[in-house]
């Protein structure tokens, strides 16, 4: 039976928070319908449905065609409220059990023999059970947990910390890996499949995983645009977002930033409310929540079950997790689990509670909240030598009984179907996610994996991506001024360099120097992903868009601010270095330069999808980059590296680049980089004057048999790059190579989101 527990509203306040869909359906039944909205026959009508004709409600209450509602108040206190409805879905969970193994601490006492004696039903770490051996230990999280939770009612999770609340909820929204938990879950008396189970439900975590610099309104958008159907016209959609924002509480804060700990925006609780709406904008048909009252103030808390309430109310199965809830907040559920250990020791009505520990011996008085009687005997009952067992057997004695004294009860969902209580859902506006109540197609056809397609995926990504990017310039900015900054040194530093043996040295150092600098900077990249994964996670878990249109979008982001670097850094290195080429040798050098920013900053993506976090992030790209300088020929040729490391030599990332650069500079074979007695430069004999110089050069013709002046060319820039070994590739091979590293790395990324966002527990 469904029961709505509601406050006692009072007119001056209802005609400032009172939600507008709330006043709407208290003029639509009483203009439209005689009999009262919670008959018999009447069920709680959905979002989607409010939606439907909101304006026209609107303008009807007004009477002047404006859009502006007359504030009602619609009574809850009716006894109708009382009289059962049809229920459509009911989620049923049997005999649940989840271990997993944990490594055995060591310890002098559990190697010496102990004398002392176990207490009764206690273990110790060295006494191996089943499946155990020496170096493991197998650590139950669950234990037989049955239950049952339907629509239009709030299913709460109770119990201290470690008791196996967050694990029943990962258990039942499918987040723990297959294999590991035993037992069934149905809906409607049908397996539900997982692919089903992620298009129809919502996962709120503990955590307020949100963009900080996102307003509210901004926020919920963002998630229409990725979970409701590109067939929904984006007005609607906003109409959508404005009755979610009523709905939710939140509409003196839908144009604050959500904020952070440097930024000021919305309060712990508006928080909160934005994490559910972002996951119930398209009305899902079960809603998990692990502690969404978890930090908030009374007051707070009590505003987001209230929320809850709601949305149960319009067609939905909400189960959460709470840890402990006030008297208020009580009122508002319909159904309690009490866990202890992972054990169940309580299920049934909040208004059983007394009932129940009455018979258990146990007696809450009067003067005590309720469920902090229940939880402070069952952590007393926890430090007893027998732990909680006899209530987890008086449980289950007490259910029994109840059973045989009332029967079975009414059969899961009403006797509807998955499939039919699916349709008659899509048609009451449930699910707005492009689902269909065709009868010809199969249940786990009926709604797609996805709403959209990946272009309007990646579009949208893209949009929010770049937002995210105004709203902080001046990390770009930083960015862009350390290019800048790295260039003017370093043109200031070889400011036009001769064509002399030294210059030729001194552009071999600028070169190396210029291409490990631009996969340098590209190590701000690193926390970019780190700070999104949650959110990722969180946002694909449930099938809002696909990994492929994010790797997709976040590549096709950079590229702008990519280009931007490579050429502001082009433009102040080529000219004030002297380098050679003309025009055509700038544009190459540009060129080369945003591959090599884009190969940086794509093996930086892959390798934040690889490490935990920041710190151990920028360890291990200084220490790889250092490594690809060493092996990329310009400090040993390639000729002189050892054989066993030579395949180290072309993993470098820095090769193909100062590769490609020593070709564009020193490609043109009339150009001479020796002349004459410039041959002695780099030798003992460079401080010999130059009328001996030129006898030494005489002496050399004679011996060799050719003349040699002081004007003949004895190196050119073939001869340059024979002698640093660059004769594998010409300069357009090396380009397109390091282009082709940063689409492996994107590929790669693509890989380890596949692999490492699975969210689940193993």
């Amino acid at each position: 039976m469904s029961r709505v527990v509601a406050e006692d509203y009072s007119p001056s306040r209802d005609s400032g928070t009172m939600p507008f869909y709330t006043q709407s359906i208290s003029m639509d039944f009483t203009n439209h319908h005689p009999q009262p909205p919670f008959s018999s026959t009447a069920t709680s009508p959905t979002l989607g449905q409010l939606l439907k004709n909101v304006g026209d409600v609107r303008r009807e209450a007004t009477g002047n065609g404006s859009e502006t509602p007359v504030h009602q108040v619609l009574e809850l206190g009716s006894t109708n409220l009382e009289v059962p409805r049809s229920i459509s879905f009911v989620l049923s969970f049997n005999n649940l059990t989840y271990s997993v193994k944990v490594r055995r601490k060591f310890r002098l006492r559990s190697i010496l023999p102990s004398r002392n004696i176990h207490r009764p039903g206690a273990t110790t770490d060295s006494d191996p059970v089943g499946g155990e051996n020496l170096f493991t230990t197998t650590k139950t999280l669950l234990n037989d947990i049955s239950g049952e939770a339907r629509e239009g009612e709030i299913l709460a999770v109770l119990g201290a910390s470690g008791s196996g609340k967050s694990t029943l909820i990962d258990a039942l929204a499918n987040r723990i890996a297959k294999g590991s938990l035993k037992g069934t879950k149905t809906l409607n008396g049908e397996v539900l499949e997982s692919r089903m189970l992620k298009v129809i439900s919502a996962y709120v975590m503990q955590d307020d995983l949100l963009f900080p610099m996102l307003t509210v309104e901004e926020t919920l958008m963002f998630a229409a645009e990725f979970r409701l159907p590109r067939s929904l016209s984006k007005s609607k959609k906003r109409l959508r977002v404005q009755a979610l924002i009523e709905q939710l509480g939140l509409k003196n804060a839908a144009k604050t930033v959500i904020g952070d700990e440097g930024h000021r925006g919305v309060s712990g609780g508006e928080r909160r409310r934005v994490s559910i709406g972002i996951d119930i904008i398209h009305d899902p048909i079960v809603l998990f929540l692990d502690e969404p009252t978890s930090g908030l103030d009374s007051t707070s808390a009590f505003m987001v079950v209230k929320v809850l309430q709601r949305i149960a109310q319009s067609g939905s199965i909400v189960i959460m997790s709470v840890h402990q809830p006030s008297y208020r907040i009580l009122g508002l559920l319909d159904r309690l689990i009490f866990l202890s250990r992972g054990q169940t020791v309580y299920s049934g009505s909040p208004m059983s509670l007394p009932v129940y520990f009455s018979d258990f011996g146990h007696p809450i008085p009067d003067s005590e909240n309720r469920t902090e009687y229940a939880l402070d005997l069952i952590r007393e009952l926890e430090g007893s030598p027998g732990g909680t067992m006899s209530l987890v057997e008086f449980n289950k004695s007490w259910h029994d009984l109840k059973l045989s004294r009332n029967g079975r009860g009414e059969p899961d969902g009403g006797g509807l179907s998955l499939k039919e209580a699916i349709s008659a859902a899509i048609s009451k506006g449930k699910l707005v996610s492009g689902a269909t109540n065709n009868d010809a197609i199969s249940t786990s056809s009926m709604v797609p994996t996805f709403a959209n397609p990946v272009w309007k995926e990646m579009a949208v990504l893209s949009k929010r991506s770049f937002m995210n990017s105004r709203r902080v310039p001046e990390l770009f900015g930083i960015r862009l001024g350390a290019v800048m900054v790295t260039g003017f040194i370093l043109a200031t530093v070889f400011w036009q360099l001769d064509s002399s043996p030294k210059g030729v040295q001194e552009r071999l150092g600028f070169f190396a120097f210029a291409m490990s600098t631009t996969f340098y900077t590209c190590a701000d990249a690193l926390p970019v992903f780190l700070q999104e994964r949650y959110i990722f996670m969180r946002e694909t878990a449930y099938n809002a868009y696909r990994r492929s249109s994010y790797v997709l979008s976040h590549g096709l982001v950079v590229l702008p601010s990519l280009i931007l670097l490579s050429f502001a850094f082009a433009a102040t290195t080529f000219w004030a270095v002297g380098l050679d080429g003309g025009l055509s040798g700038f544009l190459f050098y540009f060129l080369i330069i945003f591959a090599s920013f884009w190969a940086g900053s794509s093996f930086v993506t892959f390798l934040s999808g690889v490490v935990p976090n920041v710190m151990l992030g920028y360890v291990i790209v200084v220490a790889i980059l250092a490594y690809f300088l060493l092996f990329s020929g310009f400090f040993i040729n390639r000729d002189r590296i050892p054989p066993y490391w030579i395949w180290f030599h072309y993993l470098s990332l820095v090769k193909y680049p100062y590769e490609a650069v020593l070709q564009n500079e020193f490609q043109d074979p009339t150009k001479c980089f020796v002349r004459g007695v410039q041959i002695f430069d780099q030798s003992p004999l460079g401080d010999v004057p130059t009328s001996l110089k030129l006898k030494l050069l005489e002496s050399m013709s004679n011996t060799l048999g050719m003349k040699i002046t002081s004007s003949t060319c004895l190196t050119t820039g073939a001869d340059v790059l024979q002698q640093q070994g660059v004769t594998d590739l010409n300069r357009w091979n090396c380009l397109w190579v390091t282009v082709a590293w940063g689409f492996l790395f994107r590929i790669l990324f693509y890989v380890t989101l596949l692999l490492g966002s699975k969210n689940k527990r193993r």
